[in-house]
Formats: structure tokens, sequence, C-alpha cells
């Protein structure tokens, strides 16, 4: 039986790479562009020409392509009404440029499955993403917040365990947002990080103007296909997140 590919070494690879090999013949993109303050064309180029490659390859070995795109604003843009997948309306080059992925793996000739992702949070993340970088500032005694900010954030556990469930149920040819679908505050997130660090730390309020609007993604499709595993959303599930991972963040006490 094929064990399942996965193409990146990264922290949501990292996760992946447990996916049980009854999956049979499956490649997961782990690896590409996946922040929205990205706009450089030789990175858009390189993300593209391993798509359109693994693709090649997948159709001619009868494979199956996994795609991670995005949830957030840069594809749905600003929206208070949960924005279904049909709903793509992409304002930055970010967006376009996995919508443009999109529709060429639907057009490859491979079979695919693609998995939009809001903010995706968890252990083993780099200093420079959002929970790891907030618990390093908030530590140090100064966190730059950006006000009227909002993130979607949602689990890597529900990310790997919804995926899990759709290859298991021989889900192919569609596409999921995969999110909490709770735009939350990013004002919310650091006080709750500050909560659990037993710390109050000195805000520099900035203007969010230019990172990322406040959208409401629908994760109704995904419920319909994998039930009480998808995303539960709401304030209850950001608490258990920031339970769950801020202490994985928190600096090691210096030796005596």
């Amino acid at each position: 039986m094929s064990a399942v590919e996965i193409v990146g070494g990264g922290f949501l690879a990292r996760y992946l790479s447990a996916l049980p090999a009854s999956h049979g013949a499956v490649t997961v993109l782990a690896a590409g562009v996946s922040s929205t303050a990205v706009g450089s064309p030789d990175a858009f180029r390189r993300e593209a020409d391993l798509v359109r490659a693994t693709a090649r390859r997948c159709r001619a070995e009868g494979r199956t392509v996994v795609f991670f795109s995005t949830a957030s604003s840069a594809l749905y843009g600003t929206c208070d009404t949960p924005a279904g997948e049909d709903a793509a309306a992409p304002g930055i080059p970010y967006g376009r440029h996995k919508l443009h992925l999109e529709e060429e793996l639907a057009g490859s000739g491979a079979s695919w499955l693609v998995l939009r992702l809001s903010h995706v949070v968890g252990a083993h993340q780099r200093p420079h993403q959002l929970l790891p970088g907030l618990v390093e500032q908030i530590t140090a005694g100064h966190v730059r917040v950006f006000a009227g900010a909002y993130r979607d954030l949602v689990d890597v556990a529900d990310v790997t365990a919804c995926l899990d469930a759709l290859l298991a149920a021989g889900v192919r040819n569609e596409v999921f947002n995969v999110a909490a679908g709770t735009p939350y505050a990013v004002e919310e997130i650091v006080r709750g990080v500050e909560a659990r660090l037993d710390r109050q730390a000195r805000w520099d309020v900035v203007d969010a103007a230019g990172r990322g609007g406040r959208a409401v993604v629908s994760v109704d499709r995904l419920r319909r296909h994998v039930g009480a595993l998808a995303p539960a959303g709401g304030p209850a599930y950001l608490a258990r997140m920031l339970d769950r991972y801020t202490a994985s963040y928190r600096p090691a006490p210096a030796a005596p």
C-alpha cells in the first residue's frame, strides 16, 4: 500500500506526517507561500512550478494532490456574511495567486483536494508566526497590537483531523474552508495570551491598515462531510487553543 507523501518540512508538514498509510496514493503539498504578506513574484513562481510539477507527476502515477489555499480576507475580502467556497473575490496578489493555483490544479487531470486554511496555530511554529511572536513580545514586556485587525485561528490538530476524515471518506475534487468561522480581534488574542502568561505588557497600538480585513468564512460544507470534527469556532474555541499552545512558547527559566 502506498504511503501518504508529504512535500515540505515545516510546521504543518510535521503534523501531517502522522496521516495513516491507509489513505493510499496521496501527495500533500505542505510547502509554498503561506503568508498573506508575501507579494514576491519569485515566491509565487516557485510555488506555481511546484504545484504544476506535482500535478503532472500525480496524474501519471494515479495519485491525489492535496493543496492548501487560504480562507483569509486575501481571498474573500472583508465580509460579515459567512463566505462559502464559491464566494472567492481576491483583492490582493496573494489571494489571486492561490485561487489561480486552485483552478490550475482542478484542470490538471490529476485527482485533487483543496483545503483553504485560515490562520493555523499549534506547537513548533516559527518565531515570526503569530502565537510564538506574541508570547515572545509579551514576555519581553512590550507588544505591538494592530488595532482593528482580525484573525480567524484554527487548531492544527483540527486541520489534520479534517483532512484525515475527508481522505478516509474518499472525498476528491472539492474545495473546503477549514477555519474557525470566527474572526477574532487581535486585541482579544493578545489579552488571552497575557492572561495565560500572567503578564501584562505595554501595548504599542498601531493602525491595522493593510493588515487584512475582517472576513467571516463558512465551514458548512466541511461540517456536512466531517461532522463534529469541523472546528467549533466561538470564544471557547479560541480559549482552548490558547490554553493548549501558549505554554509551548513560554521561554525556559534561566539556569540558576
